[in-house]
């Protein structure tokens, strides 16, 4: 497979080194000072760019008919219009707010745990996160999905970084230099916590599940996700 990689920081390189491990050839290397010359002779695209170039990668290939995985996050105020332009050019598109494999699983784990704390008001949930400082947007998309996944399970009605009202779950976002990504879902009573947790130990989880999910969507049309990737 013939790849673009939109964004070619420290996880485009990351995501190329396992790309070429898995017998892939890198078309097209983007950065912000290159244009997209290459692109149209990718067979998918793989973009984790940055939010304000997210949108126009993403654009550019469902207008060039190319299939197209994201892992940036901070540009969802456009979601709607990106999968409204897919939808219009019959393409083939997944967001995730982070590819790791082992991260979908704790999302599933995390949304049945909520199901189950929804029923036990004594118990108050909070999120923390941790990034290292180059990392942009805050919180990560991975919390704001575990906030999601908890206000469809429970009665909170929202999430706040920062102070939190009675129906609202804190999110604390922090962050320290080299550290990947850790995300802490905490459930707090007078009596004792339940606590939930994944810690990635490097770039290559993410860098992996974002391969594998643009081997998965060659040659299918739509808006996917990672649950669909694996038949979650």
């Amino acid at each position: 497979m013939r790849i673009a990689l939109l964004g070619y920081g420290k996880m485009g390189k990351v995501i190329e080194r396992i790309a070429l491990e898995r017998g892939h050839e890198i078309v097209l290397r983007k950065t912000s000072g290159s244009t997209f010359e290459g692109l149209s002779n990718a067979d998918a695209a793989i973009d984790f760019s940055i939010p304000d170039a997210a949108v126009k990668n993403i654009t550019e290939c469902l207008n060039n008919n190319i299939p197209v995985v994201s892992g940036t996050t901070g540009w969802l105020e456009n979601y709607h219009n990106v999968a409204q332009l897919c939808e219009e050019k019959n393409g083939a598109f997944i967001y995730g707010s982070n590819f790791s494999l082992g991260v979908n699983v704790f999302f599933e784990l995390n949304a049945h745990l909520a199901k189950i704390m929804g029923r036990l008001q004594q118990y108050k949930v909070s999120i923390e996160e941790i990034h290292h400082t180059q990392k942009l947007d805050a919180p990560s998309g991975t919390a704001i999905t575990l906030a999601k996944d908890i206000i469809a399970n429970t009665s909170y009605s929202s999430w706040a970084l920062g102070n939190a009202k009675e129906d609202e779950i804190f999110i604390d976002a922090k962050r320290i230099d080299s550290v990947p990504g850790t995300h802490t879902v905490q459930y707090d009573s007078a009596i004792d916590s339940i606590e939930v947790k994944h810690t990635a130990h490097s770039r290559e989880g993410f860098a992996l599940g974002a391969v594998i999910a643009a081997e998965w969507l060659l040659g299918k049309k739509g808006i996917y996700s990672m649950k669909d990737v694996l038949e979650l």
